[in-house]
């Protein structure tokens, strides 16, 4: 397939029928949900219930077994520029110890083809100004996922796809995060973020897709989870009957 361009704004994340086994596991069975640009998209589930396959399967580091991902109409396997459209933090272990920040924003930017001034764009916005130069291996898990998010930042994306981009964030970077992919939403970007700290998630998304021993149990909007009561009450309701171990 030939690579694609596509519009830097308006890119919806579309997936439809995804499946994938490992050996004898249905780690994900026909997974279906639309996560619309402009709107931060929680994805929920307890432990093992898929979430992180289907992000990996969404941007082409685990293949799928069926089933299809687009990203404005396109797979990302056949996007020009992938970087440049999805920024993704899904393990922030990639990081070499002995680099400083500033060193891996380089090294990545250069990968990626681009400009050398986003690298100082990516830090202002990530909040690394004082961690630029000290190395990655004094770092918290916190200041991980900050580099991490920045790396993701690098080709200015229009969709971002997180998976538990809170872990290790104080309550003051947490707020901080919430904030940042709200006004990234509220830009036209797309977010499809995965989280335990679900108080939290209720506070920024615009729609909710939960998934459960990899099936799509429930997806809905925000305006509907009022309704249910909130995305805890929900959550823990399912739980109590048996639909969401």
């Amino acid at each position: 397939m030939n690579a694609v361009d596509i519009e830097m704004n308006a890119v919806d994340i579309e997936v439809v029928g995804l499946e994938k086994r490992f050996g004898n596991v249905a780690a994900v069975h026909g997974a279906t949900f639309t996560a619309p640009a402009g709107q931060v998209t929680g994805f929920i589930g307890a432990n093992g219930a898929g979430k992180s396959t289907t992000l990996r399967m969404l941007v082409g580091l685990t293949t799928p077994d069926g089933g299809s991902a687009h990203f404005g109409g396109t797979p990302y396997r056949a996007l020009a520029r992938p970087s440049r459209t999805v920024g993704a933090v899904l393990d922030i272990a990639g990081a070499h110890p002995s680099m400083t920040a500033i060193g891996h924003l380089r090294t990545y930017a250069a990968l990626g083809g681009h400009a050398p001034g986003r690298i100082g764009d990516v830090i202002s916005l990530t909040g690394l100004e004082s961690y630029a130069h000290r190395r990655i291996r004094g770092f918290s898990t916190g200041m991980r996922q900050r580099l991490a998010l920045a790396t993701a930042l690098l080709g200015d994306p229009a969709v971002l796809v997180l998976d538990e981009p809170s872990n290790g964030l104080d309550p003051a970077g947490i707020v901080w995060l919430r904030r940042f992919i709200r006004q990234f939403a509220d830009a036209g970007g797309t977010v499809l973020i995965s989280s335990h700290v679900l108080a939290e998630l209720e506070q920024v998304v615009d729609g909710v897709v939960l998934i459960d021993a990899g099936r799509i149990l429930w997806s809905g909007t925000r305006t509907q989870l009022v309704e249910r009561g909130g995305l805890e009450a929900m959550y823990f309701q399912l739980a109590a009957i048996g639909e969401l171990a």
